[in-house]
């Protein structure tokens, strides 16, 4: 089995590397495909697609493979590997990025901050840059800066016909539409050009840390500071254990100068009775690694997510109904909010805050346990909430995809898909779940 022209490596069942190549973040996704096609170049890339065509597979694209439903693997199918395609080019006078459509967010990150220069990205440093800005791209610099997706230049496109197209504002506007928030559905992004800016390499982290008991004062407080909130400033709010002891926490994070951002410190020390506090200055390049996993292809994972357009006492009192799996509400807003809603596919740009709680483990007796406990969590917020994350997705079901939509966007993205791929040759993303 050859594909003519390509020059990257191929791998089959039973070769070395085979099961490395087709693991992904979530361990319970066990699937195998019949080809692995660790492509090169963009020319490895229509090689590629075209071969899996005439051979009929079904083809999943890979970037950094941290899809919840690990929707890359196609059992039996073509799994088009693009970790290859992964290097960062920083130009810093005119302060833009080319990034390779195979690389990860610590790539970006360590290439841009060489100039102290940044552009909005997640916050664990093995995600890809590719799955992460397809979907909207969330991260500590959103609120400064805008989602990860309003921070693209320009695209390297190849469609399903094998034509590789230079995408942006001016050409192929439709599309650019589409991928800023869409996803992945309209063929494979080679290459991203990112616009940076000046963050400096500073950062600041402050967590006070409550008895659950003590939460409601705590969540209210906090929830009074979000309207003052800077954009430097990403104000969170969590629930889990500390130590084994059930705990609230109340804090922000700021990029930038750290003595700046210590003057919010005593209107969030000043709410409620605090039962530890932890205040750290730290480089933005550890602040982009503090969430990164040691093992990462080693845990099962599972995740719920919802927006909100406000916190009342209600969902607060949800909030803080369960320590088990942990969660976090993360201040939206800012220059997320300067883009029209109708400017991108993203959606719910309106939202004041983004819940997420999830879990990870290692034995898969503890899957129906652990699922349910998530999924009792988010359904206790979902009366207060407005939406969803699509890059969250994490239920293979016909109604999570109409949460991370409106039902106009939908019909606009689904309008491109006829006319960019009629044959549904990307199906492996969230938009067909």
């Amino acid at each position: 089995m050859t594909i003519a022209a390509f020059e990257g490596r191929l791998t089959r069942p039973g070769d070395a590397g085979y099961d490395s190549g087709r693991a992904v973040w979530n361990a319970m996704v066990d699937r195998h495909p019949a080809l692995i096609a660790r492509c090169a170049s963009t020319a490895d890339v229509v090689a590629a697609l075209r071969y899996g065509q005439d051979a009929g597979l079904e083809l999943g694209v890979r970037g950094g493979g941290h899809s919840f439903l690990g929707l890359p693997v196609v059992e039996g199918g073509l799994l088009l590997d693009l970790s290859a395609m992964n290097t960062v080019q920083v130009d810093p006078v005119s302060r833009r990025a080319r990034v390779g459509g195979g690389a990860l967010l610590g790539a970006l990150d360590v290439a841009a901050q060489r100039y102290g220069l940044a552009t909005t990205a997640g916050n664990v440093s093995h995600t890809g840059v590719g799955g992460l800005t397809l979907g909207g791209g969330v991260g500590w610099l959103a609120r400064a800066y805008g989602l990860t997706c309003d921070n693209v230049a320009s695209y390297q496109l190849v469609t399903a016909d094998g034509a590789v197209l230079r995408v942006s504002e001016t050409s192929y506007p439709d599309l650019f539409w589409g991928l800023r928030g869409g996803g992945g559905s309209f063929g494979v992004v080679t290459e991203f050009e990112f616009r940076l800016h000046p963050v400096g390499t500073q950062a600041l982290t402050v967590d006070l840390y409550y008895d659950l008991a003590d939460g409601g004062t705590a969540l209210y407080g906090w929830r009074d500071l979000l309207a003052e909130a800077p954009r430097a400033a990403t104000p969170v709010a969590r629930v889990g254990r500390r130590a084994g002891r059930p705990i609230a926490s109340i804090g922000y994070v700021w990029v930038g100068d750290a003595e700046e951002g210590r003057r919010l410190l005593p209107s969030y020390q000043a709410i409620g009775r605090p039962i530890a506090q932890r205040v750290r200055e730290v480089s933005y390049l550890d602040l982009q690694t503090q969430s990164d996993d040691v093992e990462r292809h080693a845990l099962r994972r599972y995740c719920k997510g919802h927006y909100l357009r406000s916190l009342p006492d209600a969902a607060i009192d949800a909030f803080l109904s369960r320590d088990l799996p942990g969660a976090r509400l993360t201040l939206n807003g800012g220059a997320i909010t300067d883009v029209p809603d109708d400017a991108t596919a993203y959606s719910h740009r309106d939202a004041l805050l983004e819940f997420t709680t999830g879990d990870d483990w290692t034995d898969p007796t503890e899957d129906t346990d652990r699922i349910t406990a998530a999924r009792t969590y988010a359904a206790a917020l979902e009366p207060y909430t407005s939406g969803s994350y699509v890059n969250t997705i994490a239920d293979n079901c016909p109604t999570a995809i109409h949460r991370a939509y409106s039902p106009e966007k939908l019909s606009r993205l689904r309008d491109l898909k006829s006319t960019y791929d009629r044959a549904n040759t990307f199906s492996r993303t969230a938009l067909t779940c």
